[in-house]
């Protein structure tokens, strides 16, 4: 009998070390509490998340949690994403959004502040090291509440993390640089000089450049008046794109044109750089992206023929800040599970992974990378853009696609397909603009 009683002794002793120890494990992994469950996310359909498909199939494998991955075209994906987040239960746990989204989504309640998972050693990787991340990234993709409602400031908080971000660089032409004994454009001048001698002297496009009417021009606009030291607004709203600076940023594009590659006026960002990657023109200053495309001989004609420069300055260094970033939706009901996804897709790990995949890294530790800088030439060059790289690029606020669209976009078009005087072309702009602002709002506190 006694026997007996030893034997159950044991038998229990060993259950309650096993428990303890399956407790352990459990404590040790901070993903076991949510293995098996399913994260519905919603990304664009555009290549950086294409490929990042396979490292969330690594994510799943590593932390048994499912994902389901919702693609939309990008264009579309802001009005599916405000149906779902607007439901009492919603189908997303976690979105991507574009940067300039990210102000309205916060002002209609519909994502969650990462903070209350950052200050939780349960959540939070000691590993993870968010100052790594540029600074330029999290402040333009994730940061709401600040100064203008989406930069940072006191009043700012966190409800992002950048992926798919993006700055702008200058790519070039070697050959015909070294052939025409040119040397890489440091400034605007200098552009301006280089674009001139090359059509001159060889017939090629100078400066490739976006220049369809709406969004499309506009953007060329943007690229160049960050450096110009020109805004579209003021601290106060007003409409200032018509200053000194962004006439003179106007004054740039129209010349571009003269000296550019036949067509700008009716290019979108796929004509702009195809004419730089097909051979017709000389120089290209817009998104990083060129530099994947430069590479691959499916679309480009310069195959190991182009070198990458700093964004050109002028009064100022300025570059583009742009792309996506992720969060979690206030209705999700998988918000923990969401946030060891996002934390692990913008993991160090996850950035290197990403690039060996052909995505676009956010990570200053990435873009300095020994290994990865003999690859990727450009990365250094990214990586001390981004030093410079402004979170003002453009204002991220709700109203800004009409804008963008129906006056700005359509005035300088003007620009580019007369030879109107620009002042009154943007003076004229600049009274439409400041009546959609007061139709929404932004005047009310300010004395009359």
């Amino acid at each position: 009998m006694k026997a007996k009683f030893r034997y159950l002794g044991l038998v229990a002793l060993a259950v309650a070390v096993a428990l303890t120890l399956g407790a352990s494990a459990a404590l040790a992994n901070p993903y076991a509490k949510y293995k098996g469950k399913t994260l519905v996310v919603s990304w664009p359909s555009n290549s950086h998340f294409k490929k990042a498909k396979q490292l969330v199939a690594e994510f799943t494998r590593e932390t048994g949690i499912k994902v389901e991955i919702d693609y939309s075209q990008y264009l579309k994906m802001r009005n599916r994403q405000i149906l779902e987040m607007s439901k009492r239960d919603g189908d997303f746990d976690v979105v991507a959004w574009v940067v300039m989204w990210k102000g309205e989504y916060v002002a209609k309640g519909l994502l969650t502040p990462l903070s209350q998972f950052f200050t939780s050693p349960a959540f939070v990787d000691p590993n993870y090291d968010i100052d790594d991340i540029a600074d330029a990234y999290i402040q333009n993709g994730g940061i709401v509440g600040g100064k203008k409602g989406y930069l940072p400031g006191k009043s700012g908080a966190l409800y992002g993390l950048p992926f798919g971000a993006e700055t702008s660089i200058l790519a070039y032409r070697k050959d015909v640089f070294q052939k025409l004994g040119l040397a890489v454009p440091k400034t605007y001048a200098d552009v301006r000089k280089a674009a001139k001698t090359i059509k001159e002297k060889t017939g090629m496009g100078g400066l490739t450049m976006r220049g369809k009417t709406g969004h499309q021009v506009t953007a060329a606009w943007l690229f160049h008046a960050a450096p110009m030291g020109a805004r579209v607004f003021d601290d106060k709203w007003q409409p200032v794109f018509n200053s000194p600076a962004g006439v003179k940023t106007a004054e740039f594009l129209r010349e571009t044109v003269k000296y550019g590659p036949r067509g700008i006026p009716s290019y979108s960002y796929g004509e702009a750089s195809k004419a730089f990657l097909h051979g017709d023109a000389a120089m290209y200053i817009d998104s990083l992206k060129i530099a994947a495309r430069a590479r691959d001989p499916k679309q480009s004609k310069v195959v190991g023929k182009v070198g990458y420069a700093l964004h050109p300055t002028d009064v100022q260094c300025g570059s583009e800040t742009g792309g996506f970033a992720m969060g979690i939706p206030a209705n999700s009901k998988n918000k923990e599970a969401a946030f060891l996804f996002i934390q692990w897709m913008t993991s160090k790990k996850a950035d290197r992974r990403i690039v060996e995949l052909g995505g676009d890294p956010i990570r200053i530790s990435t873009l300095t990378d020994p290994v990865f800088s003999k690859k990727f030439p450009e990365y250094p060059v990214i990586a001390e853009q981004l030093k410079c790289a402004d979170p003002d690029w453009r204002p991220l606020i709700p109203e800004w696609n009409e804008l963008n669209i129906k006056v700005l976009g359509i005035a300088l078009h003007e620009v580019l397909t007369s030879d109107k005087p620009i002042k009154p072309l943007l003076d004229k702009a600049a009274v439409k603009a400041r009546a959609v602002m007061k139709r929404e709002g932004y005047y009310r506190w300010q004395s009359k």
